[in-house]
Protein backbone atom coordinates (compact mmCIF):
# COMPACT_ATOMS: atom_id res chain seq x y z
CA UNK A 1 0.00 0.00 0.00
CA UNK A 2 1.17 3.72 -0.95
CA UNK A 3 2.25 6.04 1.77
CA UNK A 4 -0.35 8.84 1.48
CA UNK A 5 2.65 11.08 0.70
CA UNK A 6 3.44 9.13 -2.43
CA UNK A 7 -0.37 9.62 -3.89
CA UNK A 8 -1.66 12.79 -5.68
CA UNK A 9 -5.07 12.65 -4.89
CA UNK A 10 -7.04 14.06 -8.62
CA UNK A 11 -10.40 13.31 -10.20
CA UNK A 12 -10.41 11.07 -13.05
CA UNK A 13 -10.76 14.11 -15.36
CA UNK A 14 -7.35 15.49 -14.43
CA UNK A 15 -5.81 12.09 -14.71
CA UNK A 16 -7.31 11.91 -18.46
CA UNK A 17 -6.05 15.37 -18.93
CA UNK A 18 -2.74 14.94 -17.91
CA UNK A 19 -2.88 11.06 -20.00
CA UNK A 20 -3.42 12.87 -22.74
CA UNK A 21 -1.13 15.78 -22.67
CA UNK A 22 1.45 13.23 -22.41
CA UNK A 23 0.64 11.44 -25.18
CA UNK A 24 0.89 15.09 -27.10
CA UNK A 25 4.18 15.23 -26.04
CA UNK A 26 5.29 11.75 -26.46
CA UNK A 27 4.10 12.25 -30.22
CA UNK A 28 5.87 14.97 -30.72
CA UNK A 29 9.06 13.94 -29.25
CA UNK A 30 9.21 11.21 -31.89
CA UNK A 31 12.25 9.11 -29.60
CA UNK A 32 13.96 11.97 -28.69
CA UNK A 33 15.11 12.12 -24.74
CA UNK A 34 11.92 13.09 -22.44
CA UNK A 35 11.70 16.00 -21.59
CA UNK A 36 10.97 17.99 -18.21
CA UNK A 37 7.17 18.20 -18.73
CA UNK A 38 6.93 14.51 -19.95
CA UNK A 39 8.90 13.19 -16.76
CA UNK A 40 6.58 14.99 -14.39
CA UNK A 41 3.59 13.63 -15.87
CA UNK A 42 5.16 10.53 -16.08
CA UNK A 43 5.52 10.87 -12.25
CA UNK A 44 2.18 12.13 -11.51
CA UNK A 45 0.38 9.82 -13.41
CA UNK A 46 2.27 6.87 -11.40
CA UNK A 47 1.58 8.30 -8.15
CA UNK A 48 -2.09 8.92 -9.03
CA UNK A 49 -4.82 8.27 -6.80
CA UNK A 50 -8.79 8.16 -8.37
CA UNK A 51 -11.96 7.51 -6.71
CA UNK A 52 -14.25 8.37 -3.87
CA UNK A 53 -12.63 8.12 -0.14
CA UNK A 54 -14.54 6.37 2.18
CA UNK A 55 -17.51 8.54 3.75
CA UNK A 56 -15.73 8.39 7.32
CA UNK A 57 -15.36 12.48 8.38
CA UNK A 58 -11.44 11.71 8.41
CA UNK A 59 -10.48 15.25 6.45
CA UNK A 60 -7.66 13.60 3.48
CA UNK A 61 -7.33 14.99 0.06
CA UNK A 62 -9.93 13.85 -2.23
CA UNK A 63 -12.90 15.36 0.52
CA UNK A 64 -15.10 18.14 0.00
CA UNK A 65 -14.64 19.63 3.50
CA UNK A 66 -16.84 22.73 5.94
CA UNK A 67 -15.03 24.64 8.02
CA UNK A 68 -16.41 26.91 10.45
CA UNK A 69 -14.25 29.85 11.73
CA UNK A 70 -14.76 30.88 15.07
CA UNK A 71 -13.72 33.85 15.07
CA UNK A 72 -16.89 35.28 12.83
CA UNK A 73 -19.16 32.01 12.50
CA UNK A 74 -18.70 31.78 8.95
CA UNK A 75 -18.01 28.81 7.19
CA UNK A 76 -16.54 27.87 3.88
CA UNK A 77 -16.56 24.63 1.83
CA UNK A 78 -13.88 23.20 -0.59
CA UNK A 79 -12.14 20.86 -2.25
CA UNK A 80 -9.10 19.83 -0.49
CA UNK A 81 -6.73 18.88 -3.62
CA UNK A 82 -3.64 19.87 -5.67
CA UNK A 83 -5.12 23.04 -7.19
CA UNK A 84 -3.18 22.43 -10.25
CA UNK A 85 -4.29 18.95 -10.72
CA UNK A 86 -7.81 20.14 -10.09
CA UNK A 87 -8.19 22.65 -12.91
CA UNK A 88 -6.98 19.84 -15.18
CA UNK A 89 -10.68 18.57 -15.10
CA UNK A 90 -13.97 20.37 -15.52
CA UNK A 91 -15.79 18.41 -12.90
CA UNK A 92 -14.90 20.88 -10.08
CA UNK A 93 -17.11 24.21 -9.53
CA UNK A 94 -15.90 23.86 -5.90
CA UNK A 95 -12.52 26.24 -4.59
CA UNK A 96 -9.85 23.38 -4.48
CA UNK A 97 -7.49 24.20 -1.32
CA UNK A 98 -4.33 22.33 -1.40
CA UNK A 99 -2.90 19.70 1.80
CA UNK A 100 0.23 21.76 1.80
CA UNK A 101 -1.79 25.17 2.71
CA UNK A 102 -1.53 25.93 5.98
CA UNK A 103 -5.33 25.28 6.37
CA UNK A 104 -4.30 22.26 4.41
CA UNK A 105 -1.96 21.16 6.92
CA UNK A 106 -3.56 21.78 10.07
CA UNK A 107 -6.77 19.68 8.94
CA UNK A 108 -5.31 16.93 7.29
CA UNK A 109 -5.82 13.99 9.32
CA UNK A 110 -8.24 15.41 11.33
CA UNK A 111 -12.36 14.69 11.96
CA UNK A 112 -15.42 15.86 11.78
CA UNK A 113 -15.77 18.27 15.22
CA UNK A 114 -12.04 18.77 15.45
CA UNK A 115 -11.14 22.52 16.49
CA UNK A 116 -7.33 23.48 15.13
CA UNK A 117 -5.92 26.33 14.48
CA UNK A 118 -3.49 27.32 11.78
CA UNK A 119 -0.71 30.37 11.17
CA UNK A 120 -2.10 32.13 7.94
CA UNK A 121 0.02 33.74 5.70
CA UNK A 122 -0.75 37.31 7.19
CA UNK A 123 0.66 36.08 10.52
CA UNK A 124 -2.68 35.80 11.60
CA UNK A 125 -3.42 32.81 14.11
CA UNK A 126 -6.90 31.70 12.82
CA UNK A 127 -9.04 28.88 14.56
CA UNK A 128 -11.73 26.40 12.81
CA UNK A 129 -13.65 23.59 13.33
CA UNK A 130 -14.19 21.07 11.06
CA UNK A 131 -18.23 20.86 10.21
CA UNK A 132 -18.14 18.14 7.05
CA UNK A 133 -15.94 16.16 5.49
CA UNK A 134 -17.33 13.96 2.59
CA UNK A 135 -15.74 12.35 -0.14
CA UNK A 136 -16.27 14.55 -3.55
CA UNK A 137 -18.35 13.79 -6.26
Amino acid sequence: MSNQRDTVWMTAGALAALQAELDELNARAEGDVPQGRQVELRDLIRRAEVGTKPDDGLVEPGMTVTVRFTRDGSEETFLLGSRELVRQGTEVELDVYSPSSPLGVAITGRSVGDTVTYDAPNGATIEVTVVAAVPFG
